[in-house]
């Protein structure tokens, strides 16, 4: 990457880190503190904790394609705006009804989609897959800090302290959005970071991208389930105090990061994804099952959520990389829009049903309804197709193409070793690829794209 490139992808990184840190930090401490609150029950703090996902999902695409018309900034800085002004509202209530006005309106502030869409704008097509990758690596870090930084900030400020720190990091996005971030020559709707509306209904019949999308949706409605059980856990079970749950969550995920890279490389080396990843899916549900058995013993508990961490980990860094593998040439951007919306219904149903659960019957029918929602995944998962190795590729093209032209050039692109799938758009004067890299003639595709088409 050129030193621009990699001041923008750092920087947008940080910025989508810094978004999802927001949102992520209330997780393991408003099961906690939310009592508090006036009004408050097990289902409205569980509608609180998963609220913003509901306004996510609802508005990341429009966020998307109004971006296309409006620009990217002015976009970003608008939801980063309403993002910061929902932390305000949840700030200053009392009541749990305000709280969950300013957590829907959180959400509201829908901008993943628009920070992509920019990322490719100021990238080149050969670096944009290793932006996506830093960007992925940045939200999973941000939920590793959340998960410790919560307890900490609520230790000495309490829950306001955590929705002021967040509108506090809203505006500091701003600035980066503002001074840092260089602003695009032209802006281009590219198809693999955008979702294209006619796509919608004929990848949603896609039965590989379905299970996928499915899976996502189950893995967060686990997460935001099991932290409105988790907590209670450790303080009610094992009697420790919520301003020391930090260290249990810090311990818990710098091991477990650690420990699911190899399977990771194995799995993409050995060529071995569907394994590894229907594996870690079957530790998700062991993960939950040791909660229920441990939950009189901190070690045990410590135990079972190095398990199921270790797992989350490992098919949050999956699944995003499954869904561009199997999505087809030129639909990633549209594939990843119905993933997104699936991951964001996922942890906003977990909230509203952990909540309902936890006050109905309790925590261990939290631990078994997340084993048996796993292990029915797991059913699902073991019946996808073996996921290509492919990754995907764009190719400019210097000039107009009539249809027959353009059928012409997908030819050509097919008769190249390792080419597995061509969509030409015309409209675009772009070719998008799958290719092997393994089998890829480097050379031939080089060559292609250097020629006077």
């Amino acid at each position: 990457m050129t030193v621009n490139e990699k001041r923008s992808v750092f920087a947008l990184a940080l910025l989508y880190a810094m978004r999802m840190l927001g949102l992520f930090m209330v997780l393991p401490v408003f099961i906690l503190l939310g009592d508090d609150l006036q009004g408050a029950n097990g289902l409205l703090i569980g509608l609180a904790i998963g609220g913003y996902g509901l306004t996510q999902a609802v508005f990341q695409v429009p966020f998307g394609m109004l971006s296309d018309r409006i620009g990217r900034k002015k976009m970003i800085i608008f939801g980063l705006l309403i993002f910061c002004a929902g932390s305000v509202v949840a700030a200053t209530s009392e009541s749990i009804y305000g709280v969950i006005a300013g957590r829907l309106l959180q959400g509201a502030g829908a901008i993943a989609s628009v920070l992509m869409a920019l990322l490719s704008d100021l990238t080149t097509e050969e670096s944009r897959t290793k932006g996506m990758a830093v960007v992925g690596m940045s939200i999973g870090l941000s939920f590793s800090v959340a998960m410790v930084l919560g307890p900490i900030v609520s230790a000495y400020f309490g829950l306001a302290g955590i929705f002021w720190l967040t509108a506090l990091l809203a505006l500091i996005g701003i600035a980066i959005i503002l001074f840092v971030v260089p602003t695009p020559v032209s802006t281009h709707a590219h198809r693999d970071t955008r979702a294209v509306r006619g796509e919608f209904f004929e990848l949603l019949k896609n039965k590989d991208l379905l299970r996928l999308d499915v899976g996502i949706f189950i893995l967060h409605l686990i997460l935001t389930a099991l932290f409105i059980a988790v907590p209670l856990s450790l303080v009610n079970d094992i009697e420790l105090a919520r301003q020391e749950h930090w260290w249990v969550y810090l311990s818990v995920m710098v091991l477990a990061f650690f420990a699911m890279v190899p399977f990771i490389i194995i799995g993409e080396k050995k060529r071995k994804i569907k394994t590894i990843f229907v594996g870690a899916i079957m530790l998700l549900s062991v993960g939950s099952l040791l909660l229920v058995w441990g939950q009189s013993s901190l070690l045990a508990i410590w135990v079972a959520l190095f398990v199921f961490f270790m797992a989350f980990n490992l098919l949050e860094a999956s699944l995003p990389s499954l869904v561009s593998k199997q999505a087809p040439a030129g639909a990633r951007g549209t594939a990843m829009g119905i993933y997104s919306t699936s991951q964001f219904f996922g942890a906003f149903l977990g909230g509203v049903l952990g909540g309902w659960v936890i006050s109905t019957w309790g925590a261990e029918v939290i631990y078994y309804g997340s084993a048996i929602l796993a292990l029915v995944w797991a059913l699902l998962a073991l019946s996808m197709r073996p996921p290509s190795y492919s990754t995907s590729r764009m190719i400019r093209l210097n000039c107009a193409l009539s249809e027959g032209e353009a059928a012409a050039v997908s030819d050509e692109l097919f008769d190249i070793p390792g080419v597995e799938d061509v969509v030409v758009v015309i409209e675009e004067k772009t070719a998008y690829l799958k290719v092997d890299k393994v089998h890829l003639d480097e050379a031939a595709l080089m060559s292609y794209r250097n020629a006077d088409k």
